[in-house]
């Protein structure tokens, strides 16, 4: 099998998103396994810079031992970008004109395209990732015939553009994290045509945590309910916020709401005793919470696969996910490791439940521990990648 490409916008050692981590961990283990690749990127340093910077110089470097070819941005009318954004942002239809506007002042690099171009054949394919980067749009029409994506696709107003529906269905492959993932995009592209597969996204199983490590640390002697992530409107975070401080209005009980992560959120008055706030936490002490917590979470609406769903269940303990997030909803059902809910009274139910089977609660933890590993372990996605881009490359 010839290299494989794996192009994104940036690429870095720790910057943050989903997509970039992902990539990080699905190159890194497929290297170890003896699977010769390259990231393309450009060199803007990551989602949060400025799209008209080159911030790492252009070339062939290496990060984590990973070769990773930077190629530099062209200048975009970042006004025009921002107004058509708005509109996205606010469910406004486009314009084709619009839409193309928005593909055109998106982060990308002309140089990036004409090395595809001259290159193509030294690759088996190209796998971009994620769906709604001018790298992924205008990079996977070089040679469709060999490029696959990772969309990591949300029912989202960019999913339905039309640019996006027209590129879309030429590509040779699509790779999805779970099944309704991969519905949604049926719904959406034509992909008669198309090589598509939920393939899942890796983890590392070997996570270890000690409840009462973290109990003592940080002096928490109650049952918690555990959230990690972001702490912005997009996670939804919010709801989960309002919907714990109800429940402490209606349930006298001790319980406690612990949030890990980044950002920063208004905590109700009245709940200050009950929510602590830890931000970002070594690694080892993330995992002892995961292992320590009553439930983890998850009350984002929109989610393509959620690590912290499955580190969660590689600790043991079941989760708590909203019901109109097709894909944890999915993967708590089918792997009997979690509940889900859809307004408050539910989600109080679900707590009322955890507390008062702790027994199933733990049982269901087990279920889900059995399910991550089962599916998402490193050397079962490694192989699952391998043959698909060696069956595709014939």
């Amino acid at each position: 099998m010839k290299k494989l490409g794996f192009v994104i916008p940036w690429f870095g050692e720790k910057i943050p998103g989903g997509a970039e981590m992902e990539l990080r961990g699905l190159t890194a283990h497929m290297a170890a396994a003896g699977i010769e690749l390259e990231i393309l990127a450009t060199c803007v340093k990551e989602f949060t810079a400025d799209w008209n910077v080159n911030h790492y110089k252009e070339g062939l470097t290496e990060v984590q031992g990973i070769p990773v070819r930077r190629f530099p941005v062209r200048k975009r009318d970042t006004a025009a970008f921002d107004t058509v954004n708005y509109k996205l942002m606010n469910r406004i239809p486009l314009t084709a004109e619009e839409e193309d506007t928005y593909v055109r002042e998106m982060v990308n690099s002309p140089a990036l395209y004409q090395y595809m171009k001259e290159h193509q054949d030294e690759y088996q394919v190209f796998v971009f990732i994620p769906y709604m980067f001018g790298t992924t749009y205008y990079g996977s029409q070089i040679c469709p015939e060999k490029s696959v994506l990772i969309p990591c696709l949300h029912d989202e107003s960019y999913a339905y553009m039309n640019v996006f529906k027209e590129a879309y269905s030429r590509v040779a492959g699509m790779i999805f994290h779970a099944q309704p993932e991969s519905d949604l995009a049926h719904r959406i592209y034509d992909l008669s045509s198309v090589d598509a597969r939920v393939l899942g996204e890796g983890i590392d199983t070997d996570l270890t945590g000690d409840a009462e490590r973290f109990r003592q640390k940080y002096h928490i002697a109650e049952p918690f309910v555990l959230y990690a992530g972001r702490k912005d409107a997009g996670k939804n975070v919010h709801t989960l916020i309002r919907y714990f401080a109800e429940y402490k209005k209606r349930n006298p009980q001790p319980l406690k709401l612990i949030l890990i992560g980044g950002g920063e959120i208004e905590i109700p008055k009245e709940a200050k005793e009950d929510i602590l706030d830890l931000g970002f936490l070594p690694i080892q002490d993330k995992y002892d919470a995961y292992t320590a917590a009553l439930t983890l979470c998850q009350p984002s609406l929109n989610e393509s696969f959620s690590l912290v769903v499955m580190e969660s269940w590689l600790a043991r303990r079941p989760v708590l996910v909203h019901g109109k997030c097709a894909v944890t909803r999915h993967f708590a059902t089918v792997s009997g490791g979690g509940l889900y809910f859809e307004d408050y009274f539910e989600w109080e139910g679900c707590m009322n439940y955890y507390l008062a089977h702790p027994d199933t609660a733990d049982q269901m933890g087990r279920n889900g521990r059995e399910f991550a590993v089962n599916n998402f372990a490193w050397d079962v996605i490694v192989e699952k990648y391998r043959n698909y881009f060696e069956q595709l490359g014939k």
